[in-house]
C-alpha cells in the first residue's frame, strides 16, 4: 500500500484548472496500469475551462463556492450542454465516455474535485 497526501502532490496548471495527479500513468505520484486517481482546482488563478470530452469519469466534490458544472451532448461540438447546475460538497457525478463537461464558477468562486478513470493513461495521452 503507498499512503499519498494532497498536500504532498506536485501541481501541473492545465487549461482552466490546476491538477494534482496522485494515481496513475506518466507524471502521477503512484504508478499504475489500471486507474487514475488525482484532484483538480478551478479557480481564478487558473482561468476558465473550456468544455472539454474524455473516457468515463467519476468526480466527487470536496469543495465549492459558487461553482457549477454544464453538460450534455457526444456529437462533434459541446452545443448540446445544459445547465449550468450548482455544486457543493459531497455531490458524485458520473461523466459517460465521451459526454461534453465543464466546471465553472463565479467570481471569487472555486470548484475542488476528486476524480477517477479506469485508465491509467488519461492524462498521459490526452491533456485536455
Amino acid at each position: 500500500m503507498r499512503l499519498i497526501r494532497r498536500r504532498d502532490l506536485k501541481g501541473r496548471q492545465l487549461p482552466g484548472r490546476l491538477l494534482q495527479l496522485a494515481v496513475g500513468g506518466e507524471g502521477a505520484t503512484s504508478p499504475s496500469g489500471a486507474l487514475t486517481m488525482g484532484f483538480a482546482r478551478y479557480s481564478a488563478e487558473s482561468g476558465v475551462m473550456e468544455p472539454h470530452r474524455h473516457a468515463e469519469e467519476i468526480v466527487l466534490v470536496l469543495s465549492a463556492r459558487d461553482g457549477w458544472t454544464r453538460h450534455g451532448g457526444f456529437g462533434d461540438e459541446p452545443d448540446e450542454m445544459g445547465g449550468p447546475l450548482p455544486l457543493e460538497a459531497g455531490m458524485v457525478l458520473h461523466v459517460p465516455d465521451s459526454e461534453w463537461h465543464v466546471f465553472g464558477f463565479e467570481e471569487g468562486g472555486h470548484v475542488d474535485i476528486a476524480f477517477f478513470y479506469g485508465r491509467a493513461d488519461i492524462y498521459s495521452r490526452a491533456r485536455s
